[in-house]
């Protein structure tokens, strides 16, 4: 099987030095190595969320595992098979996923879809447009405790779940970071989601998911204790689940290299647009201090 080439965007995040490492660094761990990709290019721009003085440590990592690290894009994307859009903040995944559509090839965006549920939609839109290859979602979504889990109850009348709250240099950390619980929250109980209530507590935020049919979530997203966990129920019965967070890089890189190989996403779209509407919601509803109603799709 030929390799494939892969340009990555955007080097103000560790998932780009994570995923390089597990591709082709020499001193990656066997168990860690995903073999069939090679990262041949990276651009690399400042945003608030690095220091310039870690972004130039990154660049000379990177190019000491044979990457061409540029601040152009068409340099970077130049001889490339596939793309990924590694770029910590959201605000600029609109930007460059409309540059991206143009190449009519396959694109993973790192988590989360964008800072805001407009621009969500339009980078929604770009890929339907463009019929583009292309997934966006956390690395929590595909743990095996959880599958594990939602194999055991598949409509659950409820589900709490819970997950770090880190803070954004920029913009909602609730969109940032909070995202990789709501991404939990809505692969146990699905798209459909109707409001969102937010309330700030001592450890951070919880937020209330109602769904159709007395359905309801409960996200709690922790500013001091890392971890992720949650339980699923149904009457009388329940499924408590705890993440295993080893592994989680090289299992996602996994599902990024057999969706650039088939062309087949692990992700619908519409599952992804469904996330970024959650974490808008409850990003509006912090804010207002009030009950959020989810757009109507």
């Amino acid at each position: 099987m030929s390799i494939l080439n892969v340009a990555v965007i955007g080097l103000d995040t560790s998932h780009t030095i994570n995923f390089t490492r597990s591709i082709q660094a020499p001193e990656c761990e066997e168990s860690n190595r995903v073999e069939g990709m090679r990262v041949i290019s990276c651009m690399a721009f400042k945003t608030p969320f690095i220091s310039p003085e870690e972004l130039e440590k990154r660049v000379e990592q990177m190019r000491g595992w044979g990457v061409n690290v540029t601040d152009s894009f068409d340099e970077a994307v130049n001889g490339c098979d596939a793309l990924m859009v590694e770029i910590n903040d959201p605000s600029y995944h609109l930007e460059y996923m409309q540059a991206c559509a143009k190449l009519k090839k396959p694109v993973f965006l790192d988590k989360p879809l964008a800072d805001n549920i407009k621009h969500g939609e339009k980078i929604y839109s770009q890929v339907k447009k463009h019929r583009m290859q292309f997934f966006s979602s956390s690395s929590l979504r595909f743990r095996p405790q959880l599958l594990e889990a939602c194999g055991k109850m598949q409509n659950p009348l409820s589900a709490s779940v819970y997950g770090y709250l880190g803070d954004a240099p920029r913009g909602s950390s609730i969109v940032w970071y909070g995202v990789h619980t709501f991404e939990m929250l809505e692969r146990i109980m699905g798209r459909g989601a109707v409001s969102v209530s937010a309330m700030r507590v001592p450890s951070g935020v919880v937020c209330v998911i109602e769904h159709p049919g007395e359905r309801h979530g409960i996200v709690e997203l922790s500013t001091s204790t890392w971890g992720y966990s949650g339980s699923l129920r149904h009457k009388d019965d329940a499924i408590p689940f705890v993440i295993d967070m080893r592994s989680t890089y090289t299992d996602l890189l996994k599902e990024v290299k057999q969706f650039f190989q088939t062309g087949k996403p692990p992700v619908f779209l519409d599952d992804t647009l469904e996330v970024m509407a959650l974490v808008d919601a409850a990003e509006r509803s912090f804010q207002s201090g009030s009950t959020e109603r989810m757009p109507v799709s």
